[in-house]
């Protein structure tokens, strides 16, 4: 067996010339400390997305895009095709999973201050994914064509409108056309399986190059630490292999979670019937949408929807330029101002997001 995996090793050697990147994981290495856990998070929505990749190809096998065929192809494939459901329950499950690691991930990195020089980059690439990444799960939401899909995408898409100047052609675009119809159905089809992912991919790429180039960030408290000092553990294969043990544990999540809780289908949407009551979107969108509910109907000359969502772009837009706002902190210093604005953050999702729920 060993002489086999010899033998096979230079096979590949000689055709692949692997040896330099095999010299540059054995020497590459992982600062290990108590915060060091959260360094997994980011492996965690990488393998989510590789799972949304394999299960929506296996979907589209069977899904038909179209007024008359998404739901009923969509119901065929969690009755009649064979682990049909369990496929779907995994991707869309995965979906979730796959924002959420995407935000504790985000927030680590925020906390850990791992968005400073020369680190800038890695954090407007991580939070352009992010917003692909919402813009994956809300245009994949409309795809079964069932009645909870559709009257969430009419609002959602209602509410893009209310943006002063650009708002309307954004929810034309969105919709093509004014309302949502079996266009629109196809145009987020185009966007879900193709145009997202494609943009993602690309974007994923440039972000893991990022980090291996610059390597992991290293702990504030460790610029006051002799570099002799500082514990560290190989890349390769320490790391990795600590990597696939928590990718097997978030596929065995995953397992319990479409086996015990499968995605329902729900009832075919109607465009011509009342929407029904408690129309939410999804969770990752719920704190906004509560949020706007607080805001008075008339702010000023403007209406109190418009400037929430104006407040919410421009909240957005800073979150975006953190290493900008930043970048007059001494190197190793704290920002206490940074990490109550974290904290505020974080509280202000979660209480939205719980008001919204119940």
């Amino acid at each position: 067996m060993p002489g086999m995996i010899a033998r096979a090793q230079a096979w590949v050697r000689e055709r692949l010339n692997i040896d330099p990147i095999i010299e540059f994981a054995s020497h590459k290495s992982v600062p290990s400390w108590k915060g060091s856990f959260w360094y997994y998070f980011g492996g965690v929505a990488l393998f989510l997305f590789l799972v949304q990749i394999v299960t929506g190809i296996l979907l589209l096998m069977y899904y038909q895009p179209g007024e008359k065929t998404a739901f009923e192809s969509v119901r065929f494939i969690v009755t009649k095709v064979k682990f049909g459901w369990l496929i779907r329950s995994i991707h869309s499950w995965a979906a979730n999973l796959f924002i959420l690691a995407i935000f504790i991930h985000m927030f680590s990195v925020f906390f850990t201050k791992a968005f400073r020089r020369p680190r800038e980059l890695t954090w407007y690439s991580g939070f352009v994914l992010l917003m692909l990444a919402m813009g994956l799960g809300f245009s994949g939401y409309l795809l079964p064509w069932n009645t909870l899909a559709y009257f969430a995408t009419k609002v959602g898409t209602t509410i893009v409108a209310v943006v002063p100047f650009v708002g309307d052609p954004i929810m034309q675009f969105l919709r093509e056309g004014k309302d949502v119809t079996t266009a629109t159905l196809t145009r987020f089809y185009g966007l879900h399986v193709a145009i997202f992912p494609a943009i993602f991919t690309v974007i994923l790429g440039l972000h893991m190059l990022l980090i291996q180039t610059q390597g992991m960030h290293e702990p504030e408290s460790w610029k006051s630490i002799p570099a002799a000092q500082r514990k560290s553990m190989p890349f390769f294969p320490n790391f990795i292999l600590r990597d696939l043990l928590l990718w097997l544990i978030v596929l065995n999540l995953l397992a319990i979670l479409a086996v015990l809780f499968p995605w329902e289908l729900g009832e075919k949407a109607d465009p011509f019937a009342a929407a029904p009551q408690g129309i939410k979107p999804e969770w990752y969108f719920l704190f906004m949408y509560q949020a706007l509910k607080y805001f008075p109907a008339k702010m000023g000359p403007m209406d109190g929807e418009v400037v929430g969502i104006l407040l919410f772009g421009f909240a957005g837009l800073l979150w975006f330029l953190v290493p900008w706002w930043d970048n007059r902190t001494p190197q190793g210093a704290r920002n206490r101002l940074l990490t109550y604005v974290g904290i505020f953050v974080i509280f202000f999702m979660i209480v939205m997001t719980a008001i919204g729920v119940l």
